[in-house]
């Protein structure tokens, strides 16, 4: 059974973001390299864009910072070939008035921002760290479905819930410890748990168990294993499921049913790291990562006696939440399309065109039965036989364009709560036009991360 990790004194820290800064203007270059060393980010300065692309064939950067205006080759020059080294590193444009124009196009073709001068030091900084903070959490996602066996479900969806989900995932699924998973029926607690086998590099096999499934007689026998003769109609040896598990992942889902009886003697388990099987007396030694998942929360249940307090902490370890559909509309979308295309592709069939008005009512569906739900509805849709919402099941009250309307608003807000209120990420995110969001931003009241200091 994975244990907890301890953490060993003096760990080493994160190092320090890398930034390559490009200005030829030797006051502005000393004082930004100056700011961004006091933020706690190794900085190299170059007066020209050919000594800094030269540089990128022997080091890679978090994130480069570069004045449009150079002596020789531009900063937009600079865009366009680190473009075809790494889309994903992200180049920042410092701008002087005349040039805002030039940058806002230089974002359409891929810069993550511009910077207007005069800038202040901390509006330098803050835009490099959100840059750094999306290039590290796109490698997280990359290295993540990387290590996903083929066509394995990614957990979609670009809400702040979602996009922590993944970082915790992303940092938990190679450490040695057991994990508890939260969520409502339907979630992908599954999935969750099958990811994570896949990012711990075990060698042994994935075993699933749902606890509510078998009564306690069988479910003991299930778990354990048994021996000839343990029991009445037990003719030969059995082994259990945490045996099985050996070297692998054990999933226990609605660990919340598993009787208490039973849980005493799992937690031994647990503990020792050893089981003996029913009708034995000989320990058998197991090395298995545990994987529990509860729609129900387990520390209340262990605070009335319904669950063992002992068993609550040591499977909690370390914990995940899995949002419900409901709570990040915004990810129906993606999610739907996905599922349509998913389901037209097993099919043989082509992907059935949807109307607006029926990703609005999908959007603002309940979704009781959460992704699992959702699932079930594409097939519906991508086999001809409607979705099964019926035309105005979860529908807000008012008139079509105040619901489009309302619904705008929510995708606008997720969008700036999954980009920490950064404009330029957001309006990426919408695959809208910069000016398009800032307007309505105005119009909705929704606050944004100040600009440039003028």
């Amino acid at each position: 059974m994975a244990g907890p990790a301890a953490s060993a004194p003096g760990a080493a820290e994160a190092p320090a973001s890398r930034v390559f800064l490009v200005e030829d203007d030797d006051i502005v270059r000393k004082g930004s390299a100056q700011a961004l060393s006091l933020a706690g980010m190794e900085v190299r300065s170059f007066a020209d864009a050919e000594t800094a692309i030269e540089m990128l064939a022997y080091e890679r950067p978090d994130v480069i910072v570069s004045d449009v205006r150079l002596p020789r080759a531009s900063g937009i020059d600079l865009l366009h070939e680190v473009q075809q080294r790494d889309r994903e590193l992200p180049v920042i444009l410092v701008t002087g008035h005349g040039d805002v124009g030039m940058a806002v196009q230089a974002i359409r073709d891929g810069a993550y921002d511009f910077i207007e001068k005069p800038f202040s030091s901390d509006r330098l900084s803050e835009t490099v760290r959100r840059a750094v903070e999306r290039r590290l959490l796109r490698e997280e996602n990359r290295r993540l479905r990387e290590r996903l066996p083929e066509g394995e479900l990614p957990l979609l969806g670009l809400s702040p819930a979602m996009q922590d989900l993944r970082r915790q995932m992303a940092t938990v699924g190679p450490a040695a410890v057991d994990v508890l998973v939260h969520g409502e029926t339907g979630a992908g607690k599954e999935v969750v748990a099958r990811c994570l086998h896949q990012l711990s590099g075990r060698r042994g096999p994935f075993v699933a168990l749902n606890c509510a499934a078998l009564p306690e007689s069988i479910l003991e026998s299930e778990i354990f294993g048994h021996e000839p003769g343990a029991f009445t109609g037990a003719s030969r040896r059995r082994v259990g499921r945490i045996e099985y598990a050996n070297a692998g992942t054990l999933f226990l889902d609605e660990i919340e049913s598993m009787p208490l009886p039973v849980q005493m003697r799992f937690l031994r388990v647990l503990q020792e790291r050893q089981i003996e099987r029913l009708g034995s007396n000989t320990a058998v030694a197991v090395d298995c990562r545990v994987i529990a998942a509860t729609k129900e929360d387990l520390r209340k249940l262990a605070d009335t006696g319904s669950f063992r307090a002992d068993l609550f902490y040591r499977l909690a370890v370390v914990s995940l939440h899995i949002p419900p559909l409901r709570q990040r509309p915004g990810d129906v979308p993606l999610l739907m399309a996905h599922f349509i295309q998913e389901s037209a592709h097993r099919l043989g069939t082509p992907a059935p065109v949807w109307t607006d008005a029926d990703m609005l009512r999908w959007c603002q569906h309940g979704w009781p039965g959460n992704v699992r739900e959702l699932r079930n509805v594409a097939e519906r849709f991508s086999l001809g036989l409607g979705d099964g919402l019926g035309a105005g099941e979860g529908a807000a009250a008012g008139s079509l364009s105040a619901r489009v309307e309302a619904f705008e608003r929510t995708l606008i807000r997720e969008a700036m709560a999954a980009t920490q209120s950064n404009v330029a990420e957001a309006a990426d995110l919408l695959q809208i036009p910069r000016k398009t969001l800032y307007d309505k931003l105005q119009r909705i009241g929704e606050p944004r991360r100040p600009g440039p200091v003028r």
